[in-house]
């Protein structure tokens, strides 16, 4: 059965869901995302991408910066919509407005829940060294990402998958499992699980306080933090190029061997190796000021990075 459907979100990895729904034929009444933004280098307003793949589908796109007042609650009413689906919104929602469709909101969360609730599910997750992960349905109430899944997809987070790799992953995934939920919904037959109370944790938002990398770490948790940084905002490190100081993010990396003083550099193989505080490791993907990601073997031809250079 078709259903009325509000779509809410805003960044890519909502694009899928809305695609999907979309393409198995629910009617989707209209699409919250957040407003245009200045972005570029002309620091032009930039519609989000649900906003534009909404209006590529010919949805009205709603764009309200808060949804607390009356008048904006009783336009979401009127929509008489039978579910809002919830995918990386970015706004809280009041009570009034998850109690407006007739079966409520669904979110879709990118964690294993209790476990990082929140902003940057994927990220901390991948930063904490976690091995899995999920992309799970659930029933909003008013509280952070603590109503009932419905339904869970667990997912394996491999040793040197980045965030961005994760994302993808779960982006996909997460459009099938809605719509799946859409289609139990339609036939009264979407159950949910309270969830645990034990194991909370909080996905807080990234701050740029803590993308440099530290070297005196062990190298399990400086890699971790590499790749739960990539590819975006990205870790990065200062390192003394061309006869001067330039910051280098790194997008990719692997476990390496070696040992030293924290941050000494290695410059003898295919890769540039760093040690860490125990350990040592292979910058894999950089990316220099100003320019395109390279591998780590085109960095180490082009840079002038002298081996045993102690990085701060």
């Amino acid at each position: 059965m078709s259903l009325r459907v509000i779509f809410m979100g805003t960044p890519d990895f909502s694009v899928p869901t809305l695609m999907e729904i979309v393409g198995q034929g629910h009617d989707v009444v209209a699409c919250y995302s957040q407003p245009p933004r200045p972005a570029g280098r002309g620091m032009d307003l930039k519609k989000s991408p649900v906003h534009e793949a909404a209006e590529s589908f010919g949805i009205p796109v709603f764009t309200p910066q808060s949804l607390k007042g009356a008048e904006e609650q009783e336009a979401f009413a009127a929509l008489n919509a039978d579910v809002a689906v919830v995918v990386a919104y970015g706004l809280l929602l009041p009570k009034p407005i998850l109690e407006a469709p007739e079966y409520g909101c669904l979110n879709l969360h990118a964690s294993m829940l209790p476990r990082w609730r929140g902003a940057a599910p994927i990220n901390r997750a991948i930063m904490a060294g976690d091995t899995e992960t999920a992309v799970q349905v659930m029933r909003m109430e008013e509280g952070l990402d603590t109503g009932p899944v419905c339904m869970s997809e667990t997912v394996a987070i491999g040793e040197n998958m980045t965030a961005g790799d994760l994302h993808d992953k779960l982006s996909s995934l997460g459009g099938d499992l809605m719509v799946r939920a859409l289609a139990a919904l339609s036939r009264g037959a979407l159950g949910d699980q309270t969830q645990a109370e034990e194991g909370v944790t909080y996905a807080a938002k990234l701050s740029k306080q803590e993308t440099r990398i530290d070297w005196s770490k062990p190298a399990a948790e400086v890699h971790n933090h590499i790749r739960g940084l990539s590819p975006f905002p990205g870790a990065w490190c200062e390192m003394p190029l061309g006869g001067k100081i330039e910051r280098v993010k790194v997008l990719r990396s692997t476990l390496g061997e070696g040992s030293g003083t924290p941050g000494s550099v290695q410059t003898g193989g295919d890769v540039p190796v760093i040690s860490c505080g125990a350990g040592a490791v292979r910058l894999e993907q950089v990316q220099r000021a100003g320019k395109k990601p390279m591998s780590g073997a085109e960095f180490l031809r082009g840079a002038s990075l002298s081996d045993g250079t102690v990085l701060d």
